[in-house]
């Protein structure tokens, strides 16, 4: 995170903020029926806690993510942030106007048109007539919703009326932006559209609170993040390092619901299926060394050993240039097509190894190297700052990789 968002005011506290709700059993069918069950110490509903006791900070301009699993407490969280439910103790401060795009669509009519509804959202979203006017194409654009717009709403499908109720509520001139899980509507089109909106979101000095099971766009936005599991923040803090944990949070739940595992867990209670060791940054002939010229071959190996069985698990290498926080070159198994990198056991030790591309300027490294589930959801491990290399030399001074190549795989079990 940049100085400047860590010496930013705060815009959203959340300090000890609690919530449950009263599921109810029976129905008393009357007064009396209700006097009999009291009578009895018969409630007639429970008492579920949803939230309890959560803390943390969102800087203004600062692109936050949050991440749990369903029923983690997610939702209930969002809505108490946006004001549609109250906190039973603890206090939410909002420094600044905010704008949820939780429920979107709420206020549509679904016997007026998709035009006749722009209108009325955007009247509800504070838009006078004209200025509603002025919008309307780029929203209708926006949506690639054009011949559609005379239709009444009720003949939408639900991606059509929430990419709709998007478009409207991104024009709304909000300090703070609720945005949740907003990309798993439209197609890759719109989705790219979405993207771009985030990065002009990155490059004002708007607060977005970002929800999302998407790893890859939590990382690629998010400053920072908090992870949400039973009510309870579970990490805050850089968005990496809850995005890694999210993923032991995962895995702690398929063995808790899967008992004819045999349970594999760390000192620190997590429960493992891999983990990387042995990593090495050597040359063309196989001599580890952190020195290299501008073209020189150069191969990232590690070990993975195996505590459980994984079948067709993705391995991968980020590089990272020292002292900046984003990735240089990140390259996978999956990216390359390697998919059936085989089926391995407990006990089982795999030697991984990647040439990379050899387009990478002058400048200090440092590599991470992990391994994934086979659709890369689930991080078994990964390891920061594994390893570091040195580069001396390139072709072009003005940028860190002069040309692309394709990685080269070498993947077997060791004997």
């Amino acid at each position: 995170m940049s100085d400047t968002i860590n010496n930013a005011p705060i815009a959203v506290s959340v300090s000890g903020v609690s919530k449950s709700f009263k599921l109810p059993h029976e129905q008393a069918s009357g007064i009396k029926q209700l006097l009999v069950n009291s009578l009895k110490g018969k409630k007639g509903y429970e008492i579920q806690h949803v939230i309890g006791g959560i803390d943390f900070e969102i800087k203004k301009g600062e692109f936050f993510g949050i991440v749990g699993k369903n029923g983690s407490g997610k939702s209930t969280l969002l809505k108490l942030i946006a004001g549609i439910y109250v906190p039973e103790k603890g206090h939410i401060k909002i420094d600044g106007s905010l704008t949820p795009f939780i429920e979107l669509g709420v206020g549509f009519n679904p016997e007026l048109t998709g035009r006749e509804n722009v209108f009325l959202n955007g009247a509800l979203l504070g838009f006078d007539r004209k200025e509603i006017d002025e919008m309307y194409e780029g929203i209708v654009a926006f949506a690639e919703l054009e011949k559609f717009m005379d239709q009444k709403l009720k003949n939408y499908s639900s991606g059509m009326q929430v990419r709709l109720a998007f478009s409207i509520a991104i024009r709304a001139k909000s300090d703070i932006l609720l945005i949740d899980e907003v990309l798993a509507v439209g197609d890759a089109a719109f989705q790219a559209k979405c993207f771009d909106y985030f990065y002009e979101l990155k490059k004002s000095d708007t607060t977005v609170i970002f929800v999302s099971h998407d790893q890859g766009s939590l990382e690629r936005f998010c400053d920072r993040g908090v992870l949400i599991d039973e009510g309870k923040v579970i990490a805050y803090g850089k968005i990496r390092d809850v995005l890694k944990r999210y993923g032991s949070v995962v895995l702690e739940g398929l063995d808790r619901n899967d008992p004819n595992r045999d349970k594999v867990v760390a000192q620190n209670g997590i429960v493992e299926y891999a983990e990387i060791f042995d990593v090495r940054v050597e040359n063309s002939q196989g001599k580890k060394t952190t020195k290299y010229i501008y073209g020189e071959s150069i191969n990232v190996s590690y070990k993975i050993r195996v505590k459980r069985t994984i079948i067709n698990p993705v391995f991968g290498v980020t590089i990272w240039q020292k002292n900046v926080e984003k990735a240089i070159l990140a390259t996978n198994t999956l990216i390359d097509r390697y998919t059936e990198t085989g089926t391995f056991q407990k006990g089982d030790i795999i030697n991984f190894s990647v040439n990379l591309p050899n387009n990478l300027n002058g400048a200090e490294y440092v590599v991470e190297p992990a391994i994934a589930n086979e659709s890369t959801t689930i991080f078994y491990d990964q390891k920061p700052n594994a390893a570091k290399f040195i580069i001396n030399g390139g072709d072009n001074p003005h940028s860190i990789i002069s040309f692309n190549e394709r990685s080269k795989y070498f993947i077997n079990k060791a004997g």
